[in-house]
């Protein structure tokens, strides 16, 4: 298999990425057969997979504008994957041109390509860390450059919860992350669940097997189960919901079933 000039030289590309198949799903073109494959085969199981994806992406783009015209300048976007059209600094910047926005992914093809997305952008910057070690991420050299902690943070942690395992304790780190955030800050988040999908919960199994094989468990979690992450912050209207009703911008009802998997919500630190 060709290497493109995007795929970092450390990585192995035989292997499906997350990052890659969610970009997929997208209609990217940051992704390899191996990525393809895995995606396809989930798809078999749930085929509306890209709508949930690109109704994940909508709510993202509300959220990130609601967060604007709340006065918030700076955006956190931990597990924020390969960028995309629409990605948060473009929808930030776009509202707010003197907005600063911070990348963190784990996985290094997101780091590589986000970096060279973002050349030359200096409110925008990238940090190779894991959610699962928050002091790594708000060490990280251009959080420091380019967010005051000080001050409001929208801390994005969007279609990311779900791959990390009880195991990892998701909550002490969302915990740690909230208590380094100034008063005011945001919490903007989306979360699988079998809770919505439009098919019997042991088809939807079908998808979650896919990601176990490839050694990453997509973990899904109940509504109550979600609403836990918020714990420390008061929920802005109307609340935890499923994504497309999130404030939206279009009547919720022309919707794809598919689009109402899972669930999005935004909380405020007091």
């Amino acid at each position: 298999m060709e290497r493109p000039a995007w795929a970092p030289r450390g990585i192995d590309i035989s292997v499906p990425s997350v990052s890659r198949m969610y970009d997929y799903y997208l209609g990217g073109s940051h992704n390899f057969e191996v990525d393809r494959e895995a995606a396809r085969k989930a798809m078999e199981f749930m085929p509306g997979l890209p709508k949930i994806m690109q109704a994940n992406r909508a709510f993202m783009r509300r959220a990130v504008r609601f967060a604007v015209g709340e006065g918030i300048s700076q955006f956190l976007d931990v597990g924020s994957g390969i960028p995309t059209f629409g990605n948060v600094h473009e929808v930030a910047q776009s509202a707010n041109p003197e907005a600063h926005v911070v990348y963190v992914d784990h996985d290094p093809v997101a780091v590589a390509h986000s970096e060279a997305v973002l050349k030359g952008n200096e409110r925008t910057g990238v940090v190779a860390a894991d959610l699962r070690k928050p002091q790594e991420i708000l060490a990280g050299d251009e959080v420091e450059r380019l967010i005051d902690l000080n001050r409001p943070v929208a801390l994005l942690l969007v279609a990311i919860l779900h791959f990390v395992e009880d195991a990892d304790d998701p909550y002490e780190a969302v915990a740690e992350l909230r208590d380094a955030l100034a008063p005011g800050s945001l919490l903007v988040l989306t979360h699988a669940s079998y809770e919505g999908i439009p098919l019997p919960p042991e088809r939807a199994a079908g998808t979650v097997d896919v990601y176990k094989d490839i050694r990453n468990p997509l973990i899904m979690r109940s509504r109550e189960e979600i609403a836990r992450f918020f714990e420390g912050y008061d929920m802005v209207e109307p609340g935890l919901v499923p994504m497309p009703e999130w404030r939206p911008e279009t009547a919720p009802e022309d919707e794809d079933p598919y689009a109402f998997s899972g669930f999005a919500g935004v909380g405020r630190t007091a």
